[in-house]
């Protein structure tokens, strides 16, 4: 691409790419400036925030690790064209991945790293930060955060290989492993521009071209009643679906609020808290056939969230590792079959009525 300046119509003069000098200069860009990643190409609405550069795991620092507002996990690997290894970029980027999914750090320390990246940045908190850049109401960000969570467990990840320069054997690379895989990679190419005292970036986007149609059929879904049962259903069968529908219709009995889900590929129902006006969401029922419950949510001691854990392993075959109360877990839905366990569940439940009090 040929960039023609002027000025008035008159001296008019040839732009040449300038590029970047190192990786690293590649790397501040992009967090200084997340839009320039046009990943709007796939869906207008998208958008990503960085969370961190050199996110640690096993197999080394991620370059860039970013989120969009559906929870979706991106990991950003930067590589300049000059760099005799830019040829293994995409192996790298997935075995990133891989550590990241394989050696799964712990929830409350991922969420750790990220606050304190953020607050050290910005002087906000994730949900702070999160609210804000995605113009979020208050009570989508537990859902927000939950999504993050079940796409890191389930090592649900997207990729994203960002180079001044992307040579078509590349290209020719990241379509064919897109569409013969369930893989998401996206190559970015950055051709950067210096003008007097500015700074001209012009991104492309590959890839898209590939997963346009898959992403368009996995937009946000708003879950109703009837919606939820019939994936319920489609993915676990009758047992579980009558298992989740006498969850339901005990929290409606109770008066409580439910709050359905908006997940592109799993619907959930929460019932609703109120703690000093805020919503406070915290055993939910997922479409997978899963019981989750979300512990960052409670807002009680460690030593409350602790004993409710205990309480939850007393029922059946379920069992929680204790340090689940810094942040969440889930059980099936069958762990509840049996009908006393059912009613030693509502009565945990129950319990919230009388230690959190309505504000």
């Amino acid at each position: 691409m040929t960039i023609i300046v002027s000025k008035n119509g008159l001296k008019a003069k040839i732009v040449k790419p300038t590029g970047f000098a190192e990786e690293r200069s590649l790397q501040e860009y992009i967090h200084e400036n997340p839009e320039s990643i046009p990943i709007h190409e796939l869906r207008e609405d998208k958008k990503l925030l960085i969370l961190k550069r050199e996110f640690p795991t096993n197999s080394g620092p991620i370059d860039a690790l970013a989120i969009d507002k559906d929870g979706e996990i991106y990991i950003i690997e930067t590589k300049l064209y000059k760099n005799p290894d830019k040829r293994t970029v995409i192996a790298q980027a997935l075995d990133y991945g891989a550590a990241l999914w394989a050696h799964q750090i712990d929830l409350s320390k991922f969420f750790e790293i990220i606050n304190q990246e953020i607050q050290n940045k910005f002087g906000l908190s994730f949900e702070e930060k999160a609210k804000k850049f995605f113009e979020l109401p208050d009570e989508t960000i537990e859902v927000l955060k939950i999504s993050i969570q079940n796409n890191l467990k389930d090592g649900k990840l997207k990729f994203i290989i960002l180079m001044d320069s992307i040579e078509p054997r590349l290209k020719d690379l990241i379509v064919y492993v897109n569409q013969n895989s369930k893989f998401d990679i996206y190559g970015v190419q950055f051709k950067f521009y210096k003008v007097d005292n500015y700074e001209i970036v012009i991104p492309k986007l590959f890839g898209a071209e590939v997963k346009k149609d898959l992403v368009s059929r996995s937009a946000k879904i708003i879950w109703n009643e009837n919606l939820f049962f019939k994936d319920l259903m489609a993915n676990v069968g009758e047992k579980e679906s009558n298992i989740a529908r006498a969850i339901l219709d005990w929290y409606m009995s109770k008066g409580v609020n439910i709050k359905w889900g908006t997940g592109a590929k799993i619907g959930t129902f929460y019932p609703t808290l109120k703690l000093n006006g805020k919503q406070i969401n915290l055993f939910g029922v997922a479409s997978n056939g899963k019981v989750e419950m979300f512990f960052q949510g409670y807002p009680l001691d460690y030593e409350a969230r602790s004993q409710m854990i205990k309480d939850i392993n007393s029922i059946g075959e379920i069992s929680i590792p204790e340090k689940a109360a810094d942040t969440w877990a889930s059980f099936p839905l069958s762990y509840l079959e049996d009908k006393e366990f059912l009613e030693r569940f509502f009565k945990i439940f129950e319990k919230l009525f009388t230690e959190i009090p309505d504000g």
